[in-house]
């Protein structure tokens, strides 16, 4: 049975007013909400981060508190339009700033997308893979109008979908959660083993 208390940090990669990608992931987030998730969404239209910058990263504005909504989430639901087969700049831009925190957590990806957003899954599940994290093996896109329309998700292949994605974040981001505190209070081996304090 999923933990109640598995927490989920949903992140918004579109800075547009009337954003589809915003529609779908308020949808996800209020389902995973309604199944007991702690649910944690992260706009940048409403919560600007500074462009990446090496030398100054971790100064930045408001960094340390988003740092700690990083650190404390154990799944990060992951959506984007699809700009050009690729992931959003403001999504990229979130990825930059951290690595070291999804170790051992899953990715869950959800893509605007007229080309179905695979090119856009494949680098993001790249991604994880390169920050040590786990993810969903498929993703979910969406074309605009078809599938969502003045603020609603109106397609009920859309609907079925986000719903199967939903049970999959909470069963395995639960399971995946429960044995990254296992493997970092333990003494096995393990890639998780570098991250032992």
């Amino acid at each position: 049975m999923p933990n109640a208390s598995l927490k989920v940090l949903t992140v918004v990669g579109s800075l547009n007013k009337n954003s589809i990608t915003r529609t779908v992931m308020n949808h996800v987030a209020s389902q995973l909400t309604a199944q007991g998730c702690d649910v944690d969404v992260l706009d940048f239209a409403h919560e600007p981060l500074s462009l990446f910058n090496p030398d100054s990263a971790h100064r930045g504005a408001g960094y340390s508190s988003l740092k700690e909504r990083v650190d404390r989430a154990d799944v990060y639901l992951l959506g984007t339009p699809d700009y050009h087969g690729s992931v959003s700049g403001v999504l990229k831009n979130f990825l930059d700033h951290f690595w070291h925190e999804f170790a051992g957590k899953l990715f869950a990806t959800i893509v605007a997308s007229h080309e179905k957003g695979l090119t856009v899954t494949d680098q993001l599940r790249t991604v994880a893979r390169q920050c040590y994290a786990w993810s969903i093996p498929y993703g979910v896109s969406f074309v605009d109008r078809d599938d969502v329309r003045e603020g609603d998700v109106v397609s009920d292949a859309l609907k079925r979908r986000l719903e199967m994605l939903v049970r999959d974040v909470h069963v395995y981001g639960d399971l995946l959660a429960r044995q990254r505190q296992v493997d970092l209070a333990g003494t096995d081996v393990g890639f998780l083993a570098r991250l032992r304090k």
